[in-house]
């Protein structure tokens, strides 16, 4: 089997099914004993560069018509896979369903079967996990796996159920130009006892203006760009910080911005989004959670 999605690695090694894994995307970097896997993709994009260049160069691609990231075809043919694990969720995030199909139409002398994912919800990650566990003949370690993540988002939930004021909160996914983080994100927010602003459920992530987020003035902000651990989005931060009127932020005042990694956690549909409402609940809501397990190591204040 080979995993072209962080996410579904993931999802396969939780379920205990790691040795089945022959090859990884470029992007799959968790647990850190699938690094020595075979890597079937690269990226065609500078990922190092800051983000309006890297905002500059994927609209440029898409407009072109050209893929953001290549298969490794031939790696493939070595490996003869009987399953690729990808999505169909973001063409930015990943390589895509069409470019898998397209790979794999050639003369490559095997016909693997695709399985593919396309989350939107937080909810989806029950489905998806249970996808995953059947496809590889998993499916009762599935259900246990599903159940001890839902245990512990469970366990959030009853804690700030009854909460009379709730934080609003804007998460951003993206610097320079700015964006709200969307798909499963609102729904963290909301599970984690916030009130989510500036995204929909279940909706693509939207582009937003300084001065939207400026008048929404949120108690929290919560910076999560896609693909950046916390070292490189506090690079990234003077793009933020130097807007007109941050300083006045509510937030910003009341010392509640922070930095997550979102390469790990947030912008991942895997399990360790259950980790991620946690993070939130954590950041949220301080005196319910005074022992914060994941500060220092999932998030910090700046």
């Amino acid at each position: 089997m080979v995993s072209l999605l962080p996410s579904c690695t993931e999802i396969v090694c939780g379920l205990g099914m790691q040795a089945l894994l022959v090859g990884r995307s470029h992007e799959c970097n968790f647990p850190p004993e699938i690094a020595g896997l075979p890597v079937c993709t690269r990226t065609r994009i500078h990922a190092d560069a800051p983000s309006a260049a890297i905002d500059r160069e994927v609209k440029q691609r898409l407009k072109d018509a050209l893929s953001l990231y290549e298969i490794d075809v031939p790696m493939l043919r070595r490996l003869r896979p009987d399953i690729v694990l990808t999505q169909a969720q973001c063409e930015v995030c990943a390589v895509s369903l069409p470019e898998v199909e397209a790979a794999l139409a050639g003369e490559i002398g095997f016909r693997p079967q695709v399985i593919s994912l396309s989350p939107r919800r937080f909810t989806d990650l029950w489905t998806d996990l249970g996808k995953v566990a059947g496809a590889i003949g998993v499916a009762d370690a599935g259900r246990g796996f599903i159940q001890s993540l839902k245990g512990r988002a469970a366990d959030v939930i009853v804690r700030v159920f009854q909460l009379a004021k709730r934080p609003k909160v804007v998460c951003l996914e993206w610097l320079d130009p700015l964006m709200a983080a969307g798909n499963w994100i609102p729904d963290l927010v909301e599970l984690a006892g916030g009130t989510n602003l500036m995204s929909s459920n279940g909706v693509h992530s939207p582009w937003v203006d300084w001065a939207s987020v400026s008048k929404a003035d949120p108690d929290v902000i919560v910076v999560m760009p896609c693909g950046f651990d916390i070292a490189r989005t506090r690079r990234e931060l003077a793009t933020l910080t130097a807007l007109p009127g941050w300083s006045e932020l509510r937030a910003v005042k009341g010392k509640r911005v922070f930095v997550v990694d979102g390469d790990a956690f947030f912008n991942r549909p895997g399990p360790r989004l259950v980790d991620s409402v946690e993070m939130l609940a954590e950041m949220f809501h301080p005196v319910l959670f005074p022992k914060p397990a994941y500060e220092g190591k999932g998030w910090e204040r700046i």
